[in-house]
């Protein structure tokens, strides 16, 4: 007789349980077998939904992105972004030029030994490099998952107070679908939180809310959504403003995900590294940085998530946790991820930095053929180091003037 799988979850969390400060609790599963014939007398309750075809892959993806020693390189920057870079080597914005800088960015020898995964833009998830190879198979010749930016960028949220909200769940369950076929295998989609302008009870709803649609989707059609509510450098505020709304921020996120039957082992988190405004006159070491941000981390999330990746603009968990840049120096970025790791963690900690992998490497390059193999060794370089970073390993010896210079734009848009 045939069988069906059917994913029963236990009772939704009530939300002051999130709210308060608590530890988050995931919600308990089991998995209930039945066969045709006795279907009906075990149909699912309102409580339960089925079981996706794509768990096990999902689980598999999440965990290759969150290989020891390795991160991700965000290289999803729009065709706009990507010419205001181009711009700042005199290059203009042609589909040539991005397409060579792409090129550049993929072949890079050994590149695989210290990045698990590339964020692409659209553009490049369909786009071949000068040689005539689809990227998403360089990508894959060097065990580097292929991934793919979703959102459709940032809008004003009516009823605010000039704040902001992300769009693309429009058409994104036809679109994912489409991606995986591509070869992308995880998502990307990013929302911000200001500080300065409140953050309003309704712009941290709205931020939640469709990131926990966006990953719900995502896990739909196999790709493993990276969730990234970012805090936004900006402002005067000291670090414990940061902390006390990166705290209210992820409640409501994980509350929603539960809400929307999540599967918090098939996601990677991209949070912000917790710190003070970049207007703040008291700067935070490292060791504080650290500190704030994992306390942040066992607060509010649950040891499921295999990962948490960091970037420049926001400290990315990838639960594998994987944290963002925001805007410090690429050293600076290196550094607050090291001090993270310098204890054991129940995630891996890592990286997902785009500027902070590709600043020096976009300078050395200039758009010169002749520059390719330094731009490529600078690029090395950087993702070596965050290697060791993500090992708890690297000491900052060595570091190029260059490296060491800060890249905080006030108002940043991608």
């Amino acid at each position: 007789m045939a069988s069906t799988s059917l994913l029963k979850s236990s009772p939704v969390i009530d939300k002051s349980e999130w709210v308060k400060g608590q530890s988050i609790r995931q919600p308990s599963v089991s998995i209930l077998r039945c066969n045709s014939s006795t279907a009906a007398a075990a149909a699912p309750s309102a409580l339960s939904i089925r079981a996706s075809s794509y768990a096990d892959e999902l689980i598999k993806t999440a965990k290759t992105v969150a290989s020891p020693g390795r991160g991700i390189l965000a290289m999803d920057e729009s065709n706009a972004t990507c010419g205001k870079r181009l711009a700042s080597i005199g290059l203009e914005n042609t589909e040539a030029n991005r397409q060579a800088y792409r090129t550049l960015l993929v072949s890079v020898p050994g590149l695989g030994n210290y990045i698990s995964g590339a964020i692409l833009f659209e553009e490049t998830l369909y786009q071949s490099t000068v040689d005539g190879k689809k990227i998403v198979d360089v990508l894959k010749e060097q065990g580097i998952v292929p991934g793919i930016k979703v959102d459709k960028g940032l809008v004003p949220l009516a009823g605010s107070n000039d704040e902001s909200w992300c769009q693309g769940l429009d058409g994104l369950a036809s679109r994912s679908a489409a991606y995986y076929e591509q070869g992308a295998r995880f998502a990307k989609w990013r929302t911000v939180v200001s500080i300065p302008n409140g953050p309003s009870a309704l712009a941290v709803k709205e931020a939640a809310w469709g990131l926990a649609r966006y990953a719900a989707i995502s896990q739909d059609n196999g790709l493993v959504p990276i969730v990234e509510p970012e805090i936004l450098l900006d402002g005067e505020h000291g670090i414990d403003r940061t902390f006390e709304v990166a705290q209210k921020v992820w409640a409501e996120v994980f509350f929603y995900m539960a809400e929307n039957n999540v599967m918090f082992e098939g996601i990677l988190l991209k949070p912000s590294m917790v710190t003070p405004g970049a207007e703040c006159k008291e700067r935070a070491t490292p060791q504080q940085v650290a500190e704030y941000t994992l306390s942040l981390l066992k607060r509010r999330i649950p040891p499921s998530v295999p990962g948490i990746m960091a970037s420049l603009h926001s400290f990315q968990y990838f639960l594998i946790n994987f944290f963002l840049s925001g805007g410090q120096s690429e050293v600076e970025a290196t550094l607050n991820l090291n001090a993270m790791n310098q204890a054991p963690n129940p995630w891996h900690v890592s990286f997902s930095y785009a500027r902070a992998l590709q600043n020096t490497c976009l300078k050395t390059w200039g758009g010169a053929p002749e520059n390719v193999e330094a731009a490529q060794q600078a690029l090395l370089i950087r993702a070596k180091a965050n290697s060791l970073a993500q090992l708890g390993k690297y000491t900052g010896e060595g570091e190029s003037d260059e490296a060491k210079e800060g890249m905080f734009v006030k108002g940043y848009v991608y």
